[in-house]
């Protein structure tokens, strides 16, 4: 299998690092290559089907956590990591919520990497060994208080991962539910794999399933109305 990929990052030196790393993921890899933020936009316009983007954070021209909402939305197809030598967990929260299906610490070793990014290849989510893929807006909400009383809070699931499991009952694709919650399909993904993280579970009908026994979400419409 032949794969293309964006490889961002301004340190030569870790780019040839990385190169290694990414030859180990198929026998042909076509590594494209972008030492500040504005060539990588150029050549991710120049090449809107690759397969595979890695940025990292702190590189010329780029703005941090924000340049991963801007390359997510103007290229939302093409699936982006970030590799990034931050520790700082408000950063790796947001870099998620902004549409990255994956963060990957510099410090990682290349197993880690590899594992890390053939998840995302196979249409997964890779956050870092204890950092939830909760959104940070959501993690300080205001409304805190009211919500620790309720089971949600206490197993951990945020309001838009309600949301989520209310749309999985009702049958909604990844891409409906994109449209009614207003966000990309990729923070679609980051959301319905977090409450899978939550609830212990492993595919829509038993996300659902555990909900209802839980009383976390109402019947769908239909077995509402005893049709």
């Amino acid at each position: 299998m032949k794969l293309q990929v964006l490889l961002a990052d301004d340190h030569a030196l870790f780019r040839d690092g990385m190169r290694y790393v990414l030859q180990q993921l198929s026998g042909q890899v076509d590594i494209l290559c972008a030492g500040d933020f504005d060539e990588t936009l150029k050549q991710a316009e120049s090449n809107p089907c690759m397969d595979l983007a890695l940025m990292d954070l702190n590189m010329p021209g780029s703005n941090g956590v924000s340049s991963v909402r801007i390359f997510h939305q103007r290229f939302p197809t093409i699936p982006l990591v970030v590799v990034s030598a931050t520790e700082q967990r408000g950063d790796i929260e947001w870099t998620m919520e902004y549409g990255a299906m994956g963060f990957i610490s510099k410090m990682s070793s290349s197993k880690e990497m590899l594992g890390a990014l053939r998840i995302v290849l196979d249409g997964g989510v890779y956050s870092p060994p204890g950092v939830s893929l909760s959104p940070l807006t959501e993690i300080m909400q205001p409304e805190m208080e009211e919500k620790n009383a309720s089971p949600e809070y206490k197993l951990g699931l945020t309001r838009r991962q309600m949301e989520v499991l209310q749309y999985l009952s009702e049958g909604l694709s990844n891409k409906e539910i994109a449209i009614r919650m207003n966000l990309a399909d990729g923070t679609v993904k980051i959301h319905i794999a977090a409450t899978y993280q939550v609830l212990q579970v492993n595919s829509r009908v038993e996300a659902v399933r555990k909900a209802q026994r839980l009383s976390l979400i109402r019947p769908a419409r239909e077995e509402r109305d005893g049709v």
